[in-house]
């Protein structure tokens, strides 16, 4: 059977920043929207590109080759490619519907490369950009950068994220596998908050800290949105939360702390 996605999703929570089965927290927070589909399809894909990969592995001697099985697979076996048409549609950071499409955001699909190269015996992970979802795949003392929107195409100067251009900038520092997850989610909190509809924003805030429940800064978005959608009492206990785990920041434990204040008196 499968684990229920909400427990599954709080024991990934309680295991810290990783690393995951990144795919299959993916899929369990796509399936949070999904509560009458049957996952064993899902976790058939997942398992299939694992095993595909596996196979792969005794023929990876370069990092490059890696790359090329796994854009091979990826794209040229099972179709996936960034939906330019749709670039915002929601769907596309539900991996659910990013697998039912074979399309998706940057984000998403990096999942799949993810969880696809290291089936592979290679280190992936995403890169710390603020734009355009890259990863970097290592093996064998070597490493390359990856774009999963194109099609898997390493990643040249002329499509690189403005943050990786700097000759010092190192490429741009991994993020573990919680901030990919969580990026993920912030597409379809923003996405939410801007189409106007702060109830589907405030559910992505609680998955967030759902799924990083130990990070100060999500529960003080989850207390904001809170507050303004008038859950007071959620509110309150999430800046007391926030507070707690805010102890060595003073600046932003004061901030919390006069938000708190201020709520209070609303409350009274």
């Amino acid at each position: 059977m499968n684990p229920e996605p909400l427990e599954y999703l709080r024991r990934l929570g309680d295991g810290g920043d990783g690393p995951h089965d990144i795919a299959r927290g993916a899929l369990m927070l796509a399936a949070l929207d999904h509560p009458k589909t049957i996952l064993e399809s899902y976790l058939a894909h997942l398992q299939e590109i694992e095993d595909a990969m596996r196979a792969e592995s005794g023929l990876i001697r370069r990092v490059g080759d890696g790359a090329r099985a796994v854009a091979g697979l990826l794209v040229g076996r099972l179709g996936y490619e960034g939906d330019r048409l749709e670039y915002d549609n929601p769907r596309n950071a539900d991996l659910i519907a990013v697998i039912d499409r074979r399309r998706g955001l940057p984000v998403a699909l990096g999942i799949l490369y993810i969880h696809a190269a290291r089936a592979a015996g290679m280190r992936a992970s995403g890169l710390n950009t603020h734009s355009h979802f890259v990863l970097r795949l290592s093996h064998r003392g070597d490493d390359v950068v990856l774009d999963p929107f194109h099609g898997g195409a390493v990643v040249d100067r002329e499509r690189m994220p403005v943050e990786l251009r700097a000759d010092d900038a190192g490429l741009a520092e991994p993020v573990s596998d919680t901030d990919v997850l969580l990026r993920l989610q912030n597409n379809l909190k923003m996405r939410a908050l801007n189409a106007g509809d702060p109830e589907r924003g405030l559910e992505m805030a609680r998955r967030m800290v759902l799924i990083a429940p130990r990070r100060s800064d999500l529960w003080f978005d989850l207390a904001r949105l809170n507050e303004a959608m008038g859950v007071l009492g959620a509110a309150r206990k999430a800046y007391e939360t926030c507070l707690e785990l805010a102890q060595s920041d003073e600046g932003f434990h004061n901030e919390a702390a006069i938000s708190l204040s201020h709520l209070k008196r609303r409350l009274n």
